[in-house]
This record gives structure tokens, sequence and C-alpha cells, in this order.
């Protein structure tokens, strides 16, 4: 893999670390990111929820929270449809807390998966609806390219509104009240980057709004921050660009994740092993607590984890919360087994090609995206997955820097049933029998719109140290530009010539611990930890290493911890 540092102003650096009492390190972060001034640097690294913009700018959002209103004093029936991922969870569960506290019982529910597929479809209208046809029917973070869905429901007599932030394919949905920025704003309004959490935090903010100005003693005792938690779960798990409002929800949800005491939550934090001592990362969102709501969406029904986030007895959410945790083992053992076999055929299937298309006819299809997602980064290509349901193929394709995949799926839309999403990963249903017509247009759809080919995988240093520098202080630092993720990339450090004193200590499938050398700043060394990265360096050989640097939590203590990225023997 190529290393590659990023170039920025030495001097705007210098300047910005001596302005801000910064290190030099810290400084050259900010400039990366395009934050070159104090006002700048001040508001990256404090955020304020006053720095919101007002919700009523967002197109079709006063409509939409004028419609709830109309709802809400008239007492209808009323139907919330989510999606099954966490941001279509998170997004149900603020919705539908809101209006209870309202005097609104809306029903609610998330596609079965395995049975009616992705999104909003007439087979999880009719299931849901069970004869009881509701007044208001409130898609989110689904809906913009459910064009026969609306239809049907609008035929049915039922208003519609749609909250979503996916990509249109044809046309916006028409006749509902359609709010999705990507589709109906400004390509730079602040708020174009959110998802759907993020969305229904805004018409929450709107619906208080208006319901303060009536003066509705119902909303006395409402704070809008304690819904900041749920934000961030699907801003982070969604893997949104982490700048602007993204930015600023995140920051504070982060921090309100255990500040508010949201009973699921406590229960999914303990059964993921988060040690109730720490702070909360945006990596525990992505590594521990997104997997197992997930889960239930992959292999079963994921109105278990709205119900486990809607309830506030302890006990009961500790078993769902187990409940999903079993899950999210049984979908680790399915999908490491796929994995094994999808790389094996890649490896050989797709050596001299731009993208992979691998189907199985026993894969499950809960858990192919996952498995894209590995196959991808191995192989560095855009990857689709897919496994059988009866008669259909259906999966996930990932992507990588640079290839959007909702492009390359458009040009073989001919042969697609359902399908959408984002440019880096999308979900994809077709026939069976047209998997091989659809990898050979998938493959030629690459070639056509990368003709020089796919960029070569590249490491991007963001700045070298020596290992002295690998202190608390630094990471007392680091800790100010989180939340990582999307357009906010946790930072990959660069050493060169640092000679391991110990041999390290393989473990799993190829994973090893180290120690780095003793320095001024740590006398045992900083510990490490390496994953899947397979034959570790010996020990007392001079290389170069790019890691990434975190505090480690264990027992309610914490440590500092560098998690080796890449390695290569030093040039002397």
């Amino acid at each position: 893999m190529l290393w590659t540092s990023i170039d920025i102003d030495e001097g705007a650096a210098t300047a910005l670390a001596e302005r801000l009492g910064l290190s030099k390190v810290t400084a050259e972060l900010l400039v990366q990111r395009g934050i070159t001034t104090t006002e700048a640097a001040e508001q990256f690294l404090r955020p304020r929820l006053a720095q919101l913009d007002n919700p009523f700018e967002m197109v079709n959002l006063e409509a939409a929270v004028e419609r709830i209103e109309q709802a809400i004093e008239g007492k209808e029936s009323v139907v919330i449809f989510g999606d099954y991922d966490v941001d279509g969870v998170t997004s149900t569960v603020q919705l539908v807390s809101m209006l209870r506290t309202l005097d609104l019982e809306p029903r609610y529910s998330v596609p079965r998966r395995m049975e009616e597929g992705y999104g909003l479809s007439r087979a999880a209208i009719d299931r849901i609806f069970d004869g009881a046809i509701p007044q208001l029917f409130i898609a989110l973070d689904c809906g913009t390219n459910a064009h026969e869905p609306i239809a049907y429901l609008r035929g049915l007599g039922i208003d519609v509104i749609v909250v979503d932030h996916h990509q249109t394919k044809t046309q916006a949905p028409e006749d509902c009240i359609f709010v999705n920025p990507h589709v109906n704003d400004a390509e730079e309004a602040p708020w174009r980057d959110l998802c759907t959490a993020g969305l229904v935090f805004k018409l929450l903010h709107g619906l208080l709004k208006h319901r303060r100005e009536a003066e509705d003693p119902r909303v006395e005792g409402i704070q809008l921050k304690d819904y900041l938690d749920l934000v961030a779960m699907g801003t982070v798990a969604d893997l949104v660009p982490l700048h602007g409002e993204n930015r600023i929800l995140s920051w504070f949800g982060l921090r309100h994740l255990r500040a508010n005491g949201r009973s699921g939550i406590r229960a999914l934090a303990e059964v993921s092993g988060i040690d109730s001592g720490q702070e909360m990362a945006s990596c525990d969102i992505s590594f521990k607590i997104a997997p197992r709501i997930n889960a239930s969406g992959r292999l079963a029904d994921a109105s278990l984890p709205i119900e486990l986030l809607l309830i506030e007895d302890y006990p009961e959410c500790k078993q769902i919360a187990e409940e999903l945790d079993e899950m999210n083992k049984e979908r680790q053992s399915i999908e490491r087994g796929i994995a094994k076999n999808a790389e094996e055929r890649a490896a050989v299937e797709f050596a001299d090609e731009p993208g992979i298309v691998l189907f199985g006819d026993d894969w499950h299809p809960g858990v192919v995206g996952i498995v894209a997602s590995r196959v991808s980064r191995h192989f560095h290509k855009p990857c689709v997955i897919l496994g059988s349901e009866g008669e259909e193929a259906k999966g996930s394709g990932r992507s990588v820097a640079s290839v959007n995949l909702v492009e390359v799926f458009q040009r073989c839309a001919h042969l697609l049933g359902h399908w959408g999403g984002h440019p880096m990963a999308a979900g994809v249903s077709l026939q069976a029998c047209d998997v091989a017509a659809f990898t050979q247009c998938y493959l030629e759809s690459l070639k056509q719109l990368y003709p020089d080919g796919l960029p070569e995988p590249s490491l991007s240093i963001s700045a070298w140290l020596q290992p002295a520098d690998l202190g608390e202080a630094l990471l007392d630092e680091l800790d100010r530009l989180h939340p990582f993720g999307q357009g906010n990339p946790e930072p990959v450090f660069g050493l060169k010539g640092v000679v391991l004193e110990e041999f390290p200590q393989a473990f799993g499938e190829g994973n090893f611990r180290f120690r780095m050398p003793a320095n001024a700043s740590s006398r045992r060394g900083v510990a490490g930890i390496a994953w899947r990265l397979g034959e570790p360096p010996a020990a007392g050989q001079p290389i170069d290493m790019a890691v990434r640097f975190s505090w480690n939590y264990w027992r309610d203590n914490r440590y500092p911890q560098v998690t080796l990225v890449d390695w290569k023997p030093s040039i002397l």
C-alpha cells in the first residue's frame, strides 16, 4: 500500500497553534480539515447547539410539522414506518416518543427484511394496516424512491409524509409532503448531509417551536437535548459526513448517550462490554452498539431494538439487549463462513476485474452487507454480495473511495428490481436468473465510468511523530477533535525507524499485540494491537509504522494504546 503525506500550510498551522495554545500536531490536523482561522477552530473545538440553523429553512419541513399538528389536534390514527438499520430505528424512536408525549399513540413498524425486502413496499403496508387504515402515514429513512407504494397509500385516502436522506433515482415522489435535503435543498445548505435521525431531530425542533407558540402545556417539560443520544447513534452508524450540523449533533449526542441514562442504551452498553465509567466514542457506536441493533433487522424483526429504546424498565431492557447480543453472535458466525468463501472466490473469479459480484444460493441475505464491506476492503474494489431468497437474489454493495455505486447501479437498473442507497453503500434485489447478466453489466459500467482504472489504494499519513509524542497530553487534545468518522477521519500517524524490543504476541486470525519502545512519555512503552495484519514484524529490526492513537478502557481504567494500521521495513 502506498503511503502519502497530507500537504498543509505549515505557516497556518504554526500560527493556529500559537493563537489557541495547541500542539503543532493538533493544529496541523485542524488545517488539514480546512480550519485555518481562530473563529473556525473554536467553532470546531467547542460546538454549540445554538449554531444549528432554523429548522423551518429546510424545504417542506414546516408543512410536515403542520400536518403532524393537525393529527395531534384531531387525535388521528398515525402509522410510522422506519427502516431496519440504526438510522431508521433511532428516527422511529424519536418521533414515536415525541408523539406519545403529545397524547398520540402511533403504530410503528419496519420492513421484515426476509419477507418484504428493503424500504417501503405494498406488502409491508398491508401487514401493518391489517385492515385498520390510518389517516396519516409517516415514512422515515425510506420512501424517496417508493412511487408505487405512495400512490397506493394515497389511493386509500391516507396523507403521507416522507422524511428521508437517500438520493432519488428518477424524480421526487409526488402527492406527499417530502422532506429530503439531498433532493429538495441547495447543495450548500448546512443540513444537507444530515441522516434521517438528524432530519427527524429538526422535525421535532420545529414541532416544539410551533407547540410552544401555541402554549401547549404538554411540551413544557420536553428537553430536546434528551433526543441527542439517538441522533448521535443514527449519525455515526449511517456514515454521513461529520461536519457542519452533523458534527454538532453527534458531538453533543455522544455526551448524552450516558448522561440521560436511557435504559435501553445502558443495557446495550453492558452486553457490549463498554465499561460503565468510560466516555462514549464514535467507535463504540460503530463496532459495539450498532451491530447489535442491526443484527435484529438482519436476522429477525427490527422492531425489537425500537422497543428496547422506548421502554424504561431496566430488567426488561437487559433481557432484550441479551437477545440482540445473541443475534449478533449468530450474525458473526454466519458472516465469517460466507466471508471466507467469498474472499476465496473473489481472488479467483475477479482477479483481473475492476469490481466483484458474488452470489451464493445458500448465503443469508441479512449479512451480505457486512461481507461486502470486508471483501471490498480486502481487494480494494467495489463489491456486491448477493444471497438467495426464493427466485430472487438480494444483497448489498459496498464501494471504495471515488467510485459512486449509485451511478453504477443506474446503468444496470433495467436488470434490477428494488435498489437504493448511497454512493458508498446500496441495497439491491434482482431475479436470480439475471445475476450473470447483472455481473457483466456491472463490470462493464465500472470500465466505462473509470476507463483509467480504479485508483491505487493508499494510506494518508496525517502527521509524522516520534514515539515520545505518544503521551496523554496528545490524547487529551485528540479528544477535542472527536467524534471521528466520515468527513472527520481519525488521524493516522507515521513513525519512522521504530525498533520493537519484544517480539509481538500473535492471537486469533492475523492479530497480534506488541509494545512500543520505552521513552520519556512512557517508561514501559505504549501498548499496541494489530487486527488482521497477518505476519507481525520482528523485534530488533527498524520498521516504519502507521498507527492510530487512542485511549483503551479496561476495568474502569484507561491507558494509551496504538492500533497498527500498516507497517513496512525502514529504508535506511
